[in-house]
This record gives structure tokens, C-alpha cells and sequence, in this order.
């Protein structure tokens, strides 16, 4: 789950919709008037359209605004290494993986293709998912694909006539950027040695260059401070939109909302800050709904995580990473989940709240009872972050449990996790619990790691395997 520019409190929440803050106009707005409705309206529409390509192309921007590779931070056409366990200082992304090495890679095809190496891994998961600028989670290299080792020549529909070196297989994809977001299991502190040398594997090289001593040019004079970037605001995010459409065309599903779009003079290529053909009226609609887009967009995460509440144990919960044209989908995870791989690689399950619907506060104690373990080939997560997706500092440097954790274990094989801000008492109960912060929100993650197929309905429409509910118990009792 990856970086976010807007991340809210999901449950229990007061919203704050920010008030119209426009340069003073010389011409009269009504607010009432159809035109403002209409561009009100729409703009709305297109604010959760393209949330998740803005906040991709910031995301890029920031995480290639050095140029050399530090961390998930780095230029574009090589793999950038976490090369230790993610802890509360990490930063880079938001709910950062603690079972995981990531390696990153920005792709630009403009000039060429590349070609991504992909080494033969034993003994541990990996993926490296490719995500295109609409955050769709196109192709998957790794071990739930069955990825044969070698080298995959990645192209676009424009370089697609090119010859490939015999030995090398196509990759094809649509767009000329691609986020490359790469995982490796990692089982413990005394594996990160193992897992470095995997990524180490993990190599990206020119086409031009294919087969010869290639490695990336040590830039000079080397620039090493983060310049962080976010999404315009006010009418300059559709300006900004406009830019990113015509620089990766919608796939022609898409046709109708851009229709709709152009109706405001939102669309490729298009700027509405300094398009004189819209009037004030609209142009002040368009200026209000972006700075009620974060509200709204808070507003379809509450719906959504109420929709599946019921269906799964008081969860949000899917196989994300493709979404068609449900936007709204789309747009909800680029906020709590950007990146997020599709069903067959990996399921998340969030919540925010208890089996109550109130919202988790480290200043309760609850218990999650797993009474089976997730269907899955690969393995388990459970993680813990703050409602910022941050890791929770704590003594321990515990942040969560994985199906290869020393867990206590009950008399008919489940296992009981407790959350809470104090240790308990029993070392029994001490052996599976993750810290919280006293007095702050938090929430919760499961993470399914190549989920079983023949479970993934069952999950889906909560038939099968449902994550544990959040049971708030004494805060007394827990810790005594």
C-alpha cells in the first residue's frame, strides 16, 4: 500500500468542507445559478476521476526528485531498494509493508524500451506489480504468476514493432510511465541479508544497451534532498489533469465521463483557469469542488467501508488494483491504499472501527480471535498503523504478525491477537500483542499474500473466509 496525499480519520470523523476560496473576480457569481450547479456538480465528478492520476503523478515526482538512489527514493529506469525493515521512521510510503523489502522502479519509455531482469527466487515470495499512471495493477512478474526467470522487454504500443533480442520475451503495456512497485518476503531480521541479494537482482536496462556492461550513469554533482509534491488546487487542478490526460489518453471506457467533463471545459489538454469560454459562474463550481473534493472523497470512503461492513466482520475488504470505471472505488484507494496490487496476488482487509462501529482508540484494549488461518499459498500479514499510515513507534519495534510469528496458540490451534497501548500481564497474551498509541486512532490491515483461488468468491461475497472482528474487551482486565 503506497504513498497518499489525503488521508483522513475513516470512522467517527468530523468533516470540515472547506469554504470556496477564490481570487476576488470582477464578475458577479451566484451561487444558485444552473451554471454553477452544473459546473459544481461535474466538477465533483471529475475531482474523483482523477484524484488517482494526480496523486500518481505527484508521487512520481517526488519519489524521482533525486538523482541517486536512496531507499524507495531514485531516477526513473533503475530499481530503488528498501534495503532494511520498515519501521515508524519510515516515511516513504504510506502503510509500509513490515513483512516486506519493497524495490522501486519508475519506468519511462518515452525514449526506449526496457528490460526488467527477473532472477530465479527460492525460498521466498515476490512481486514486482506494474501500475500505470490510472493506478490500475496491469502486470504482475513473480511468484503467484508462475514468472519464468529471464529478461521481459516492457513497450509500448508505439515500440511495439521493434525487434526484441531472441532469448528476451514482449511485455507489453499501454503507457509510457510505469510504476513499478517490487515486494520480497522478508521472514525476519536475520533474512534481510538474503533478501538484498534478491533485489540486488532486480536490474533494469535500456534496450540499446541490452547485452552489454550496462549500469546507470553516477550522476554529478548528485542531488540527495526529497523535493515533496502534491496535487494543484482550486481550478488548477483540472489544468493539471488536463496535462496528465493528454499525456496518458483514458482508455475508451472513459468516453462518457469525458464527454460529461467537456462540458466544463475539463478534459485532455484542457485548462479551465484560462479558458474564457466558460463563464464565472462555472468556473467558481469548478473552484468549490475542488476544495470539497477531500470531504467527498472521505465521504465515499465511509460508504464503502459501511457497505462491506456487515458482509465481512466490520471490514473493508477486496482484492483490489483494477477497477473498470467504478472511480469512486478507484479514488478511495488511492487515499488509503495506493498501489494496491489485484486479487490474485494480494487481498487487504482494513478497518478503522470495532465490532461496534466505534472508532479503534489506543486508549481501549480489543482482541481479534482468528479462529482458521487465511486461505492463502503465500502467507499472512496483520499490521497496525496509525490513521496517518504510519507505523506506531513502540518499544518493541513490533508493528505486526505474520503466519511464520512464534504466536501463542489456544488448545484448538487459533490464535487470540490483542491490541492495546499497555502490555499485558500474561506472557502468553504479551507473545501476541502489537502495541498501540495511548489516546490515538489507529487501524487495522490484513494483508493476503496470493490467496488461493478457488477461495477468492468466497471471500469476496462473504461466504468464505472473513477476517477477525475488533472486540473491545476491558482495558482492565486486558492489562492485568
Amino acid at each position: 500500500m503506497r504513498k497518499s496525499w489525503f488521508r483522513g480519520t475513516i470512522i467517527g470523523a468530523a468533516f470540515v468542507v472547506l469554504a470556496a476560496c477564490s481570487t476576488s473576480s470582477p464578475t458577479a457569481v451566484s451561487t444558485t445559478s444552473a451554471d454553477y450547479q452544473r459546473g459544481y456538480q461535474i466538477g465533483l465528478e471529475a475531482y474523483t476521476y482523477g484524484l488517482p492520476l494526480l496523486v500518481t503523478n505527484s508521487t512520481f515526482l517526488t519519489m524521482t526528485s533525486v538523482n541517486v538512489s536512496q531507499g524507495a527514493y531514485g531516477p526513473v529506469n533503475q530499481f530503488n531498494n528498501v534495503r532494511s525493515a520498515n519501521t515508524a521512521s519510515s516515511t516513504a510510503v504510506v502503510a509500509p509493508g513490515s513483512t516486506s523489502l519493497s524495490s522501486i522502479a519508475w519506468l519511462d519509455l518515452t525514449d526506449e524500451p526496457q528490460v526488467v531482469h527477473v532472477p530465479e527466487v527460492t525460498g521466498h515470495y515476490f512481486v514486482l506489480a506494474f501500475i500505470d499512471p490510472y493506478t490500475e495493477n496491469i502486470v504482475n512478474l513473480g511468484t503467484a504468476s508462475n514468472t519464468a526467470p529471464g529478461d521481459y522487454v516492457i513497450e509500448t504500443p508505439q515500440q511495439r514493432t521493434a525487434t526484441i533480442p531472441a532469448g528476451t520475451h514482449a511485455l507489453p503495456v499501454d503507457y509510457s510511465r510505469i510504476w513499478v512497485i517490487g515486494s520480497t518476503q522478508l521472514k525476519g531480521p536475520s533474512d534481510v541479508a538474503a533478501v538484498n541479494e534478491i533485489q540486488d537482482q532486480y536490474t533494469l536496462t535500456p534496450l540499446s544497451k541490452y547485452g552489454t556492461t550496462y549500469s546507470p550513469t553516477t550522476p554529478s554533482p548528485a542531488n540527495t534532498t526529497v523535493t515533496k509534491h502534491a496535487p494543484a488546487t482550486g481550478l488548477q487542478f483540472f489544468d493539471e489533469l488536463g496535462e496528465q490526460l493528454a499525456l496518458f489518453p483514458p482508455p475508451s471506457a472513459d468516453a462518457p465521463a469525458l464527454a460529461r467533463f467537456a462540458t466544463v471545459g475539463i478534459g485532455p489538454g484542457k485548462t479551465p483557469s484560462t479558458d474564457s469560454s466558460l463563464g464565472a459562474d462555472i468556473q467558481q463550481g469548478l473552484t468549490d469542488a475542488v476544495a470539497a473534493g477531500p470531504a467527498d472523497i472521505e465521504k465515499q470512503t465511509q460508504a464503502l467501508f459501511a457497505q462491506g461492513f456487515g458482509i465481512h466482520n466490520g471490514y473493508l475488504l477486496g482484492g483490489f488494483g483494477t477497477y473498470g470505471t467504478n472511480y469512486s472505488e478507484r479514488a478511495v484507494i488511492s487515499q488509503v491504499g495506493l498501489g494496491a496490487f489485484v486479487a490474485h496476488q494480494a487481498m487487504y482487509a482494513m478497518s478503522w472501527s470495532d465490532s461496534a462501529k466505534t472508532a479503534l482508540s489506543g486508549s481501549e484494549a480489543y482482541v481479534l480471535h482468528l479462529a482458521t488461518a487465511p486461505p492463502t499459498d503465500e502467507g499472512w500479514s496483520l499490521t497496525v498503523y496509525s490513521l496517518q499510515g504510519a507505523l506506531i513507534a513502540n518499544p518493541l519495534n513490533r508493528y505486526s504478525f505474520t503466519n511464520t510469528s512464534t504466536l501463542t496458540r489456544n488448545s484448538d490451534g487459533s490464535i487470540d491477537f490483542f491490541l492495546q497501548s499497555t502490555q499485558p500481564a500474561s506472557a502468553a497474551q504479551q507473545a501476541n500483542w502489537i502495541p498501540t498509541a495511548e489516546g490515538q486512532g489507529f487501524e487495522v490491515t490484513w494483508r493476503l499474500f496470493a490467496p488461493q483461488p478457488q477461495s477468492i468468491k468466497g471471500i469476496l461475497d462473504g461466504s468464505g473466509w472473513q477476517p477477525p472482528a475488533i472486540s473491545l474487551v476491558s482495558s482492565a482486565s486486558a492489562s492485568e
